[in-house]
């Protein structure tokens, strides 16, 4: 499926967190005195088979044992039946929410696929327990619940964080982490693909060159496992002045029990080298015999025409912002889609001679971007680009002087 609907998978991605419930019962408009045994901890689920839970997730969870509380706090909530939900969702408007569930019934979904969930059970005082409490109770009404989600940063992974600073700021002390790995939006995300070739292919494609740019530290943090790490950095000033380290003690709720992935071998670069060497024979046929193969031609033109349009849609369309300035589009370049009718025809317009050398300074530019780091492109781009080369060079030398010779159109 991914494998077919790169783009699509891309915006569900986009729009929908790493694991998305549906709405829980009413919540309490006054909030209970927890007792001194309470406790709050910060849960992170690892990551699972499908694209859109690859990365984990992150949730708040209120356990008080006098009063028989147990509960998560969920931002990665959302609801089908948002008024233009799906329009949101396909323009990047989609709203999240704080969900609340009881712990038992968040967990079941992860105990099936077999994913780890540990906690991090947090050294806070009883008034600053009572305090995350409130706040979170609060946050859940139906008034105040929902805020615009945004992949990269505002999710549910980095909410968890804004709400121990919001809180406990001036207690805190931030600690000093992710400052020497230079790393992009981009290669974070990859540290979760290697199992997933065809969903980042698809990331690749949709995503332009604005997650190309170093991440600061703060920005790592929309990932769940360095959340996680965060947290067992973080550090905690009492009223004495002492620091201890904010996790008393961290829990190992569910094991990770799946067996190790199996990589795919039908990569994209593997498909569209094959494809790459049957075109690449294919106009070496049309070369020597002097013909050419229309059908050939309108495939090519309209297959990288339609994703063209779609990704411009995207980066103009839409408020993902991470999909602006997406060079993809210089080798699936919209006005394809145009032109591969009129490559249908038997005799073809000189200007397709320009046309043809127009597209292969297109791809030049894409190879200089790449080498530059401007934007990083999936590696099952290059065949394309080899192959694509070769057909454009095809039109280009010949076009001009055959196009009006019956014999040049098969």
């Amino acid at each position: 499926m991914i494998m077919k609907y790169p783009l699509f998978y891309l915006l569900f991605l986009l729009s929908i967190n790493f694991t998305a419930q549906n709405p829980s019962s009413p919540i309490a408009h006054h909030t209970l005195k927890l007792s001194p045994s309470a406790e709050i901890s910060v849960i992170t689920c690892g990551p699972g088979a499908e694209l859109y839970t690859a990365f984990g997730h992150s949730a708040f969870r209120v356990q008080d044992t006098q009063l028989g509380i147990d509960r998560i706090y969920n931002y990665g909530t959302f609801d089908f039946n948002q008024p233009n939900f799906y329009g949101n969702f396909v323009k990047g408007n989609t709203l999240y929410f704080l969900g609340r569930a009881d712990t038992n019934r968040f967990l079941r979904s992860y105990q099936y696929e077999k994913r780890w969930v540990k906690g991090q059970v947090l050294d806070l005082k009883t008034a600053d327990v009572q305090k995350v409490f409130d706040f979170l109770e609060n946050n859940a009404l139906p008034q105040n619940r929902d805020y615009l989600y945004n992949y990269f940063f505002d999710n549910c992974s980095t909410k968890l964080v804004d709400v121990i600073e919001i809180l406990l700021g001036d207690k805190l002390i931030n600690p000093i982490i992710f400052t020497d790995d230079n790393l992009t939006h981009r290669d974070l995300m990859q540290l979760y693909l290697g199992n997933n070739p065809w969903g980042d292919f698809g990331i690749d494609l949709g995503l332009g060159s604005p997650i190309d740019r170093k991440a600061t530290p703060k920005e790592y943090l929309f990932l769940p496992e360095n959340v996680f790490t965060y947290f067992e950095h973080l550090r905690i000033r009492n009223s004495s002045g002492e620091t201890t380290p904010i996790v008393k003690r961290t829990e190992e709720i569910l094991r990770d029990v799946k067996p190790a992935a199996k990589k795919t071998v039908f990569t994209p670069f593997i498909l569209f080298s094959i494809i790459g060497l049957f075109l690449f024979f294919k106009t070496k046929k049309d070369l020597k015999r002097e013909n050419r193969s229309r059908w050939v031609d309108f495939i090519l033109f309209f297959s990288t025409g339609l994703i063209g349009v779609l990704l411009t849609f995207i980066w103009f369309g839409t408020n993902h912002i991470s999909s602006a300035n997406n060079f993809n589009v210089f080798w699936a370049f919209a006005p394809n889609l145009i032109v591969s009718f009129i490559l249908l025809k038997k005799e073809l317009p000189k200007w397709i001679h320009k046309y043809s050398l127009f597209l292969l300074i297109l791809l030049g530019l894409v190879v200089v971007l790449w080498v530059l780091r401007i934007q990083v492109y999936s590696n099952g781009v290059l065949p394309i680009l080899l192959f694509l080369g070769y057909r454009y060079y095809f039109l280009w030398k010949f076009v001009k002087t055959n196009a009006t010779n019956p014999q040049f159109n098969k």
